[in-house]
């Protein structure tokens, strides 16, 4: 039969857990400010603009190809585009729960081979918003701010409107996987 005894200093024990327990803190720390830095170096990459376009430093003119992807990306990162003026062509639509001087201008977006459509678009305020009837052309300049629809959403303040002719092609495009949002619309 064998025997051990084994005579275990107190003290240098608990020296040797605290050092195991000081080696773990600082492997963490380390781990969590790296995750941290590749954050930071990952969102400075993101917000980059590569673009051969001048950005419009007034009003950007939004198109029937570029008018989905910026109402997506606003929608999506709205805090980004406050402030930012967009003048586009649309038809006037309301919904019930809508106040006096709001509307919709609205686009419809073909979503199928069976020519299927939804309406999509910016919800607006004008002080005269009840002087344009559902589905009148216009042609509107405004400026995006921060506004509430069953949560947080893109309201355009109204500047300047005209009545308009409906373009030749009233259809939007669905939005696209290869846009690249930026801090300016073009």
């Amino acid at each position: 039969m064998f025997i051990c005894n084994f005579k275990i200093n107190q003290k240098k024990l608990v020296k040797f857990f605290i050092l195991i327990a000081a080696i773990v803190v600082l492997a963490l720390l380390g781990f969590i400010i790296s995750k941290v830095w590749s954050d930071i170096q990952n969102s400075n990459n993101e917000n980059t603009i590569v673009s051969d376009e001048i950005p419009s430093p007034d009003v950007a003119n939004l198109t029937s190809e570029n008018y989905t992807d910026i109402l997506k990306e606003v929608h999506e990162n709205l805090d980004t585009y406050i402030g930012q003026k967009i003048s586009f062509t649309g038809y006037i639509y309301r919904v019930d729960d809508l106040e006096e001087n709001q509307f919709i201008l609205a686009r419809d977006m073909i979503i199928n081979s069976k020519n299927q459509t939804v309406v999509v678009g910016f919800l607006c305020e004008y002080e005269n918003a009840k002087d344009f009837e559902n589905n009148t052309w216009v042609n509107l300049t405004g400026e995006i701010a921060k506004g509430y629809y069953y949560g947080d959403i893109p309201i355009l303040k109204i500047t300047s409107i005209e009545i308009s002719q409906e373009p030749e092609d009233p259809y939007v495009n669905v939005p696209s996987d290869n846009y690249v949002p930026t801090a300016v619309i073009y």
